[in-house]
């Protein structure tokens, strides 16, 4: 079974400029260091060159990685405006109910997956208990022993 990756279009433009960058910026510059560890001689004893080698490999590896997201990934439907439940793609605000603090997430696919921005994945625990959710549901959330109570507040796509 083919593994689906979850993109949003921001989603699929970072990772197009990323191979963008890769293959016509990065690459060339690691086959000058190539040629410049080369040009120093004997290649069973040169740093230079196994370093460029290595560099070489994790740049195609990460290119081909790339390139198999694109060629395989299913895109997130953001159409704008209100919705009913919490699904992928929804901005959700949620109340923490013992702290009365509201924290705003977006579920995207693992691939975009940036807890720093709060954009969490599908697959985290807290996207899970809310999947489905309406306006006004309460969740209780389990994190390793603590429980909290969280009530959706807004669901909207952005």
């Amino acid at each position: 079974m083919e593994e689906r990756i979850l993109l949003t279009k921001e989603g699929v433009a970072k990772l197009e400029a990323e191979r963008e960058k890769l293959i016509n910026v990065d690459r060339p510059i690691i086959i000058e260091e190539l040629q410049a560890a080369r040009a120093q001689g004997d290649l069973s004893e040169n740093a230079d060159y196994d370093a460029a080698r290595d560099k070489q490999a994790a740049l195609e590896d990460r290119i081909k990685e790339v390139t198999y997201m694109l060629d395989h990934y299913t895109l997130i439907d953001e159409k704008k405006g209100g919705i009913k439940t919490v699904s992928l793609g929804a901005t959700v605000t949620l109340l923490d109910l013992e702290d009365e603090i509201e924290t705003t997430y977006t579920i995207v696919g693992s691939i975009e997956s940036d807890p720093d921005k709060n954009k969490i994945s599908n697959e985290a625990p807290l996207a899970k208990k809310i999947e489905g959710k309406k306006v006004g549901d309460v969740v209780t959330i389990d994190t390793d022993g603590y429980q909290y109570k969280v009530q959706v507040i807004k669901i909207e796509r952005k």
